[in-house]
């Protein structure tokens, strides 16, 4: 198979700012949910920001070059803070995936509106649409990839807010290992096929 460069650098073109802004939004709804319920550590490390430089992750943004998932840097959670730790870190691990399912919904009525308006000229039009769509497509991959249940995966922090305070203390225990059983479940294939059909038919349901 041949590398076309410039059909490379143009998905990039049209995937980053997206994958930019929906990760940026990510890991503010995080740091804003907690600042309400009265953590102000996000906000004290300058992480309530529209500015992507302060929640980029290399790594992640590599990722998702290469294998399409990725991720940010996690904002600072400081659960001592809370009335109610178990409950508040699950409204704040559910904010990341929500912000982003809201800002697909919104990425697909803006597209759906310029393709049936085309108010735009089309030299505008199909690159802007494009990236509506892309984001769409990321939002909803953040959103899924995120609510897996392994730790440090928002997913697992709702899981743990759904468990006996015993059990979620020792589900907690599992993280030093998370990392390394996402990269397993990565290179064997296993998150694709879990993961992939719901993007696929989230995506389709949203785009037509």
């Amino acid at each position: 198979m041949n590398f076309d460069f410039n059909t490379f650098m143009q998905q990039l073109i049209i995937q980053v700012p997206p994958l930019l802004f929906a990760l940026t939004i990510h890991e503010l709804a995080h740091g804003y949910v907690a600042w309400r319920l009265g953590d102000p550590t996000a906000k004290n490390e300058g992480r309530l920001t529209l500015n992507p430089l302060k929640h980029l992750d290399p790594i992640g943004v590599l990722a998702f070059i290469i294998m399409k998932i990725g991720w940010a840097k996690p904002v600072p959670v400081n659960p001592h803070y809370f009335r109610n730790p178990q409950r508040d870190m699950l409204l704040v691990a559910l904010a990341g995936p929500g912000s982003n399912i809201l800002l697909a919904v919104a990425s697909a009525a803006l597209a759906h509106f310029f393709v049936a308006f085309r108010i735009l000229p089309l030299f505008v039009l199909h690159p802007l649409v494009a990236m509506l769509a892309a984001s769409v497509w990321i939002n909803i991959m953040l959103a899924v990839f995120n609510c897996i249940p392994i730790p440090p995966l928002d997913g697992s922090r709702v899981v743990m807010g759904l468990l006996p305070p015993q059990a979620a203390r020792g589900y907690a225990r599992l993280e030093p290992f998370g990392f390394i059983l996402l990269l397993v479940l990565f290179y064997t294939g296993i998150i694709s096929q879990v993961i992939m059909p719901i993007i696929r038919f989230s995506n389709s349901l949203l785009l037509g």
